[in-house]
């Protein structure tokens, strides 16, 4: 959540131009461990407020759809219809088709935290909680939980051969994720705790604005978390980075101990003919 200040001059070039081209802008920060407690003290946020979220990744063990810039998701909802997403990033918003941006289920939006940006395009869609559960457990093709569009889309851009029904179940995460009206700032805020297996977690704040409007929002917002003592100037952790790290090491790791087992099993010797 900063203003232009923390761009140097090529970095800012960059962004304006990718904010002319997108749809939104969301302005993000991670609090570190220490203060997640104090943050959401001072910040007037109420648990009992929040909903319930599990998210899915898909991917193969080994990351090649992020290494291709393509992120597969799906998101179950307390409450609510679970949705899914297939993304794209880093992309340049004049490389997108008319067609594609005509879509109502379509969109642009650049990421900015401390530290960095990032302009991303996503193809969104709708499912069920169940469908999304049978699918995580390997009771339904994965593609089935994804639009026609959405996969066409996956299939411009995912590495060749590479279809959703052979990639693996990355997950889950569970979180809570709160919305919340800042009286002193004026706008929307989200505040989305993120839990991991190995016990990591990841709070992070968040508010949208029009492009026109990033720059002065960042700095209004700065100044808000400032005000109420919230560290701005600590490492920067991105949500779904840290949770494909975590659940490729995991998977790695057991089809090596597959192989392992495997190998050191007895070989039964074939019966020599007379």
């Amino acid at each position: 959540m900063r203003a232009g200040g923390m761009f140097s001059p090529e970095q800012l070039g960059e962004v304006l131009s990718l904010m002319k081209g997108a749809d939104t802008v969301e302005l993000k920060v991670t609090v570190p461990e220490s203060q997640r407690y104090g943050t959401a003290a001072a910040l007037g946020i109420d648990p009992l407020d929040a909903r319930i979220r599990q998210v899915f990744f898909f991917d193969t063990p080994d990351l090649r759809l992020d290494a291709a810039g393509v992120v597969v998701r799906a998101r179950r909802i307390q409450g609510a219809e679970a949705d899914t997403v297939v993304k794209l990033r880093p992309v340049d918003p004049g490389n997108l088709s008319k067609d594609q941006r005509a879509d109502p289920w379509f969109g642009v939006e650049v990421d900015a935290m401390p530290g960095g940006y990032v302009c991303s395009a996503s193809f969104k869609g709708r499912s069920t909680n169940e469908d999304v559960l049978r699918a995580a457990r390997g009771e339904r093709p994965i593609r089935k939980l994804f639009s026609k569009r959405q996969r066409q889309f996956y299939e411009e851009h995912a590495p060749d051969g590479l279809a959703l029904d052979d990639l693996s179940v990355l997950g889950p995460v569970n979180l809570v994720k709160l919305k919340y009206r800042a009286p002193d700032l004026g706008r929307k805020v989200v505040a989305e705790l993120w839990s991991y297996p190995d016990g990591t977690r990841i709070l992070e704040l968040s508010t949208k604005c029009p492009p026109g409007e990033a720059f002065q929002v960042g700095a209004e917002a700065r100044a808000y978390l400032q005000a109420r003592g919230v560290d701005l100037s600590g490492r920067q952790a991105t949500k779904t980075k840290t949770a494909l790290g975590y659940f490729s090491r995991e998977l790695l790791a057991a089809a090596a101990q597959q192989e392992q087992v495997a190998a050191e099993r007895p070989q039964v010797e074939q019966p020599q003919g007379t």
